[in-house]
């Protein structure tokens, strides 16, 4: 015989088995269910938040990493005039390439990342003047 615990509708209740000699149940299988239901089994915890993305306004210039990733390419070169939208960047993450834009137009006045580097989200990438 074996205890075993099963859960039915969320109500656990303790069974009964009787296993014959080589180890596995009978086709006939006594099985006798423990009448009282069992403690509901408690509800896994909850999610942790993740902090936001430090805040970036819209004047300080940084271009930032929306996401944690590796470099694969920085797009721009110090001094290069920018439009808004233009690609200033591309990362990679869960085999995926990310392009990363410029927020504003502007020049480039510093670059933070190189390929390769692994950048956290909020991570700045190139500042714009």
């Amino acid at each position: 015989m074996r205890n075993l615990r099963v859960t039915v509708d969320g109500k656990a209740y303790n069974v009964l088995v009787e296993i014959d000699d080589d180890g596995f149940a009978p086709p006939r299988a006594a099985v006798a269910a423990v009448a009282a239901p069992l403690p509901p089994i408690p509800a896994p915890a909850p999610a942790v938040e993740r902090p936001a993305p430090p805040a970036v306004t819209a004047g300080s210039g940084s271009v930032v990493s929306p996401l944690p990733g590796k470099v694969v390419s920085i797009d721009v070169k110090l001094g290069d005039a920018v439009a808004e939208g233009a690609q200033v960047a591309t990362l990679e993450a869960m085999k995926m390439n990310t392009f990363v834009t410029a927020p504003r137009a502007g020049k480039v006045v510093e670059i933070h990342a190189q390929p390769g580097d692994a950048v956290e989200e909020g991570a700045p990438l190139v500042t714009l003047g």
